[in-house]
């Protein structure tokens, strides 16, 4: 079958990478893609949130299943667009995609559903929100802008004077848009985060491994949030008990909320989760494969990732065999452009990119490429996601970072750390992951 796939960044290369793998496929497009999905696949040049042209291709080419990688589309309402057209598409509708679109609406559902999450407050505006804090006791507080804004839209506040100084940027200064219509402060959790991804009709949810995400731009989670700066996979913060109890108690439950709702969810439900110290609560629900964690995890699956989707869309998750996985660790270290997560500018030359390439167990994503004059320049502030296998979580660190250190362009930086969160843990028991079929959990008969 012909295949689509919606966006141009690392999440996108990874998920075009492993569907072309498919004895189902013999045709990948990527809209509007980047230099690495033109050599894994054929770039179209329509941008992800143009929705009429996109439609248009699909029907022109007779696309067979078109699968979007990143939110903004998806809020839009790409998924009806395409279902209007009798188009097959894998993602949740616009009505769904209020979960992330929305942190307001996602709040207020998890607080239905009673799924573990952090105490939280809503605001329309932003003086509202000043007040409140300047009532309150002086605590830590995480504000959040309600809407989109590229994963830099949550602010964490060690006291007052930062949670009023985020409140006027978000709400006031209108740093992020229309994103700080309205905004959320919430208390601020502790422990280590992770990342757990589902794939899911409505019915049946399919658990994806573990991943942990690296938000701020420094080492030691040094610096403002960004995109994410690298990703591992599996991670020991989340043992096969804490999954399973996790897919139990905020998954499923969620899945039953929406339907509830009447905003039956088909796609990936991401739920980004606190560690704390009474369990795993959740801190913001994601509506598609996260970035950079999307790539550690096609790294390591071994199943047929386009018959999933495709069950996904025909409602028939429940009669797919459980997904398989590599024992091995996966380690994606993201490479950026000096300035990001701020301003940066693009167009350098990247060298050294068939060298890195070279070594066993390496994938380079490409995010922020393109094609200038037959060389690959960047165009984005996150620019490759360099990602290795490895026997351990520290082998799969080590293979990566030796072909990050192959890799230049003026003013390349990346986080050194990433992996090294998984350590603790490894050096007090074993790594998990012995279990290596993602558990198939039925998450309601109906929509009732």
């Amino acid at each position: 079958m012909k295949v689509l796939v919606v966006g141009g960044g690392g999440r996108e290369h990874a998920l075009a990478w492993k569907l072309r793998q498919s004895p189902l496929v013999h045709r990948v497009f990527v809209a509007p893609g980047n230099a690495g999905t033109a050599r894994d696949a054929e770039n179209v040049p329509i941008a992800a949130e143009d929705i009429p042209k996109l439609v248009a291709f699909a029907r022109q080419e007779k696309i067979d299943l078109t699968v979007v990688g990143p939110e903004a589309p998806l809020a839009a309402g790409i998924v009806d667009a395409f279902s209007a057209e009798g188009l097959r598409i894998f993602g949740p509708t616009k009505a769904a995609a209020e979960l992330e679109s929305s942190k307001v609406f996602c709040k207020q559902l998890l607080r239905k559903a009673r799924v573990p999450t952090a105490e939280f407050w809503t605001f329309d505006t932003g003086e509202d929100a000043i007040r409140f804090l300047e009532g309150r006791p002086d605590m830590p507080v995480v504000v959040k802008a309600d809407g989109l804004a590229a994963g830099k839209g949550a602010i964490v506040c060690d006291n007052r004077e930062q949670a009023i100084e985020a409140v006027r940027k978000i709400a006031i200064e209108k740093v992020f848009g229309k994103a700080g219509d309205r905004l959320v402060i919430e208390e601020r959790l502790h422990g280590p985060e992770a990342s757990v991804l589902a794939i899911t009709d409505g019915r049946t949810i399919l658990t994806l491994q573990p991943a942990q995400d690296h938000k701020p731009a420094y080492d030691g989670d040094q610096g403002p949030n960004t995109g994410g700066m690298g990703a591992y996979s599996p991670t020991p913060v989340v043992d096969d008990a804490t999954l399973h109890w996790i897919e139990e108690h905020i998954l499923v439950p969620t899945v039953h909320a929406l339907n509830r709702e009447g905003r039956t969810f088909l796609g990936v439900l991401y739920a980004g989760l606190m560690m704390t110290v009474q369990g795993p609560k959740v801190l913001e629900f994601n509506v598609r494969f996260g970035d950079p964690e999307c790539q550690p995890l096609m790294m390591r699956l071994r199943s047929d990732l386009a018959e999933a989707l495709l069950a996904a869309t025909e409602r028939r998750l429940e009669q797919l065999e459980p997904l398989n996985w590599d024992p091995r660790a996966a380690v994606c270290v993201v490479m950026a452009s000096r300035g990001y997560p701020d301003h940066y500018e693009k167009g350098y030359p990247i060298r050294g990119l068939e060298e890195a390439e070279k070594l066993p167990d390496v994938k380079i994503f490409h995010a922020g490429t393109a094609i200038q004059e037959g060389r690959v320049v960047t165009a984005g502030g996150r620019v490759l996601g360099v990602t290795a296998l490895g026997e351990t979580i520290p082998r799969a660190k080590l293979q990566a970072y030796s072909a990050v250190r192959l890799i230049r362009w003026e003013g390349a930086w990346c986080r050194k750390d990433i992996g090294d969160k998984a350590l603790p843990y490894l050096t007090r028991s074993p790594a998990p992951g012995g279990v290596l079929d993602s558990p198939i959990s039925e998450a309601s008969p109906d929509a009732s």
